[in-house]
């Protein structure tokens, strides 16, 4: 008698959708905690889920400073240590480096919409002569406090141009020109840190010192526009004085935004250059990016309309990128870095008070 032959159960509909499937996609499909690779998904597709999480922090943080008039970068830096615990996820980091890296050089490029040379040349020559030594002495006084701190010349140069010339947003321009092999995450996030901290703070304080030595308007907006960080609240404090005053700091303020390329294209120049080989200097495409967009700003060619919208998106893509860098943080390391850094920045941003407060009592008049 022949053996009775086993008929096969039906297979159930999973089953049945399963065989269906590619070899590839089976283990996908088997895949229920992402044990098993994937295959290499198109470039732009890997960004997503990253990009998607950094547009939700930072559309929070813009939330929150339009309704409570907290300062953006501020809103994203904390939002995005806030969400430091996703930066473990795989899935998420060609994202995040994205908007680090490519949206922040973009946001670079569109800060010329704010700078005309018209703007700079109605200073007159002397007050253009201190702001230059202002900033070039603010470096230079953050170069000699990192090295006594212990720190390389790298971070002087973060800290001190951050200080010198537009604070978060020349921080991470700074870090982007010097390179993650001289200016690690951790050190650029302090920096923000430490920037944002004392940009409030010098918000709050310099025009009540202002009002204590009776300063003129245009001697108080000078003091505010030459030595506070940040755009936005440089130009709060000015205004917050006077009308006057509030002018004059805008123009100040964005003087010292413009001197942001030359600084790039020196700093390109001397840190980076002398490993790039013999003759060649390397110059970012985003530094001379900055230079063409604030050229043709100065000509009175560009649209209302376009200059509005590419402010928007300079401050929005500078926010993202704010962002981004707080979620890819490591906070081990900012913890164990302890308060050296905080006096390196801190230093720096005396020396830009003190010599802004001269120039504002005895040039500025």
């Amino acid at each position: 008698m022949s053996p009775q032959r086993r008929i096969p159960a039906p297979l159930t509909r999973d089953e049945a959708l399963t065989l269906s499937l590619s070899p590839t996609h089976r283990m996908m499909a088997a895949d229920l905690y992402g044990d098993v690779p994937a295959a290499e998904p198109r470039r732009w597709r890997a960004t997503v889920p990253g990009l998607t999480v950094v547009a939700l922090g930072t559309l929070a943080a813009g939330f929150i400073s339009d309704h409570y008039g907290a300062p953006l970068t501020l809103m994203a830096l904390l939002l995005g240590l806030a969400l430091n615990f996703l930066s473990s996820d795989a899935r998420l980091e060609a994202g995040l480096v994205f908007a680090s890296r490519t949206l922040l050089r973009w946001g670079i490029v569109l800060v010329g919409a704010r700078v005309t040379l018209g703007q700079v040349a109605d200073l007159g020559p002397e007050a253009l002569l201190c702001i230059v030594a202002i900033v070039a002495v603010t470096i230079g006084t953050g170069l000699l406090a990192a090295r006594l701190m212990g720190f390389d010349s790298a971070f002087g140069v973060l800290a001190g141009g951050a200080v010198a010339i537009c604070g978060a947003s020349a921080a991470m321009a700074l870090s982007t020109t010097l390179g993650e092999k001289r200016v690690s995450e951790a050190q650029l996030t302090l920096v923000l840190i430490g920037i944002a901290a004392m940009s409030a703070s010098a918000q709050v304080l310099y025009p009540i010192i202002a009002h204590l030595l009776m300063l003129s308007d245009l001697s108080a907006g000078f003091l505010m526009g030459a030595s506070i960080h940040d755009v936005a609240q440089s130009i709060g404090a000015g205004y917050s004085f006077s009308e006057g005053a509030g002018q004059t700091s805008a123009i100040v303020k964005l003087t010292r935004v413009a001197l942001l390329a030359p600084v790039l294209a020196i700093v390109a120049f001397v840190l980076t250059g002398r490993s790039a080989g013999a003759g060649r200097i390397g110059v970012p495409w985003f530094v001379v990016g900055f230079f063409l967009l604030a050229g043709v700003n100065s000509c009175g060619v560009l649209p209302a309309l376009v200059s509005t919208v590419s402010v928007k998106a300079a401050t929005a893509l500078l926010a993202a990128a704010v962002t981004a860098t707080a979620i890819r943080s490591p906070l081990p390391q900012l913890l164990e870095a302890g308060r050296k850094p905080l006096i390196v920045i801190g230093a720096a941003t005396v020396v830009a008070f003190l010599l802004s407060l001269a120039a504002a009592l005895f040039v500025i008049r």
